[in-house]
């Protein structure tokens, strides 16, 4: 069974309820149709249903519930939570009061109070419109101070990672980690790999360097982060810095790092900045014909989680199953 159609029975074993806040837009009501009938989320879209029904064409969408954040009769209390959690960083009543009118914000508010378990949006929002009201009002889960993302790889060479499946992190929102924040991306991915994948995680570090074969402070940065990562998750499988074939390849990881429990086994890469990342999951996907599955957010309180905005309707129902287990 492929990697997601496993993710969506996992969501279909325990539903939860999962926020659309771009609920006039096309595809997300294709997404949605196909949601509902398939059981795989209990959905709520945001916007005017009037106005969906009109972009919908002959889509029925008279079965799905819709909420118009602009006359909700929760937007009052929303707005004073969000005064509130906001104030300190300048946030006035009347601004908090106009934000929750917004979809995205009234969504991400429905997340925060538990009215919803997840959110998922990006198909006409940037990734940055999508973040900041997230990472403002949900915030990092509780003793995780960095949120990044990571995708999950499935390779039609099932000879890597487990069976195939692979963990590609930060690959979408930290630019530069610092050696703390790397250490961090690390944790969410192993934890990511856990809930996604089901697999117990083998982490590699990556770099053009192992295990002091080179010497630059990029290296000295992933070391950094391989020590205080082994700190933070002593009884993690975590090893760097690694080169990537030392990484993949048994042989050149025995090599180049003898008596490693990761080297030549990794299933889950992270890479030493967003360039790298972004990079190296593009290359993945289009030479090895890899499916790729996200940016998938981890380490947040509350799961969120973006979309491309060239994506498309199967890519929605593909990532509300994800961030359903997530809520899991």
């Amino acid at each position: 069974m492929a990697l997601i159609d496993k993710i969506k029975a996992q969501a279909k074993a325990n539903v939860k309820h999962i926020v659309l806040p771009e609920g006039e837009e096309v595809r997300n009501i294709q997404a949605a149709l196909s949601i509902v009938e398939s059981g795989i989320a209990r959905l709520t879209l945001l916007g005017d249903k009037e106005k969906a029904a009109q972009v919908a064409g002959n889509l029925d969408i008279s079965g799905l519930d819709y909420i118009n954040p602009a006359a909700s009769d929760k937007a009052a209390g929303y707005a004073e939570q969000l005064y509130e959690i906001r104030k300190a960083k300048g946030m006035t009543p009347e601004k908090a009061a106009e934000l929750v009118a917004d979809p995205m914000y009234y969504g991400i508010m429905m997340v925060k109070t538990g009215d919803a378990d997840g959110l998922v949006s990006g198909a006409i929002h940037s990734t940055g419109d999508m973040l900041r009201p997230a990472l403002q009002i949900i915030k990092a889960k509780p003793g995780m101070r960095t949120v990044s993302s990571c995708f999950l790889m499935e390779l039609q060479d099932k000879s890597f990672g487990q069976d195939g499946v692979m963990i590609f992190s930060d690959c979408a929102v930290i630019p530069n980690p610092t050696a703390e924040e790397l250490a961090n991306i690390a944790l969410g991915a192993a934890d990511s790999a856990r809930a996604l994948a089901a697999m117990e995680p083998k982490v590699a570090m990556l770099s053009f360097s192992t295990k002091g074969s080179a010497k630059h402070d990029n290296v000295t940065k992933v070391q950094e982060a391989t020590k205080l990562a082994h700190e933070m998750a002593p009884d993690l499988l975590l090893d760097g810095e690694l080169q990537l074939d030392a990484a993949l390849v048994e042989s050149v990881g025995q090599l180049k790092s003898p008596g490693s429990p990761v080297a030549g086994k990794a299933n889950v890469l992270v890479f030493p900045d967003l360039q790298a990342g972004n990079i190296g999951y593009k290359l993945v996907q289009r030479l090895a014909h890899a499916e790729a599955y996200g940016p998938v957010l981890q380490g947040i309180a509350k799961p969120c989680n973006d979309l491309s905005r060239g994506c498309s309707w199967e890519d929605i129902v593909a990532t509300v199953a994800i961030t359903a287990v997530q809520a899991q």
